[in-house]
């Protein structure tokens, strides 16, 4: 039994077909099917059920999937523990927020592909509800979310924090001083919504403050809010230092409101079960890079000066 044959099992269960997981695998369908073959040969029993369309797993096909599984994941993690960082080759599925993805995500990439030249990585920005569901169903290594998601099946450390204030096009709220939260309330309010870990945190917030919003509009997407509070459609919480830009510009507005809002906390997460030192030195590097003061920053940022 070789690697090469379980891996060929493995990927052909996860991605559904023989064609996708000889696309994983740089290869052939018919070197996939041979090695399955082989694995059949060796066992003198069926791996999948041909009489079906798809790619469907035996009784005994699902057992060796799972020792496929457990046997690839540790001989990845002896490859980690007893290579030199620049020899380890591997895929690595990161996924972040798009906030994440607007500030230091490219300073994280340069720092990752410098000390991992080898390691293939495949970023995925999406919203942190989703991300948490892809990494429960394997389809991401690591993510880099709002700490807002506790489930004992995933394994977290601390990242960073991200300071945002109310904000609104000048003119939109007239004040003359600090506003109570519940006088701002009665304002058109655009939220994040409950697919967004910062909406979920405010959201929360809010409740505890005793607060409903008469009038608010879900934004999932952190630049179309950005752009409808610069047009004056409502207020909004947003990101206060990477904005600032915007404030100087004399775009966006801050307002002053008691309480302020509290910092979001953000986590790197994995599951438990998923004891790799790759992802642990990726989670460090993080924790170097974290950095939401600051759009687009560029991977230069981390070259030593001269």
């Amino acid at each position: 039994m070789t690697f090469k044959q379980l891996e060929a099992l493995y990927w052909i269960a996860k991605l559904g077909g023989f064609a996708q997981a000889a696309n994983q695998l740089h290869t052939s369908q018919s070197a996939v099917s041979k090695r399955v073959h082989e694995l059949e040969l060796l066992f003198e029993t069926e791996l999948f059920d041909r009489s079906q369309r798809t790619a469907r797993l035996t009784e005994k096909g699902e057992e060796m999937f799972v020792l496929a599984s457990r046997l690839l994941e540790q001989r990845d993690a002896a490859v980690e523990q007893f290579s030199k960082p620049g020899v380890v080759e591997r895929r690595l599925r990161i996924g972040v927020t798009e906030l994440t993805a607007m500030t230091w995500l490219p300073r994280l990439v340069g720092v990752i592909q410098r000390h991992y030249p080898k390691v293939i990585l495949e970023p995925d920005v999406d919203d942190s509800l989703q991300l948490r569901d892809k990494l429960l169903a394997d389809e991401l290594d690591l993510v880099i979310v709002p700490d807002t998601f506790a489930d004992s099946r995933m394994q977290s450390k601390a990242i960073g924090e991200v300071k945002s204030a109310w904000m609104c096009k000048p003119g939109v709220v007239r004040a003359t001083g600090a506003m109570r939260l519940h006088e701002l309330a009665r304002h058109r309010m655009l939220v994040q919504g409950k697919n967004s870990g910062t909406g979920r945190a405010y959201d929360a917030w809010m409740k505890d403050q005793g607060v409903q919003p008469a009038d608010t509009i879900v934004v999932s997407n952190l630049v179309a809010l950005t752009g409808l509070t610069v047009s004056g459609l409502g207020v909004s919480y947003l990101p206060r230092q990477c904005l600032d830009p915007l404030v100087s510009a004399g775009m966006l507005a801050v307002i002053d409101v008691v309480p302020a809002l509290p910092v979001v906390r953000y986590v790197a997460m994995h599951k438990g079960e998923h004891r790799s030192a790759l992802i642990s030195s990726i989670v460090m590097l993080a924790q170097e890079c974290c950095d939401f003061t600051r759009m687009f920053q560029a991977q230069a940022d981390e070259e030593p000066a001269k």
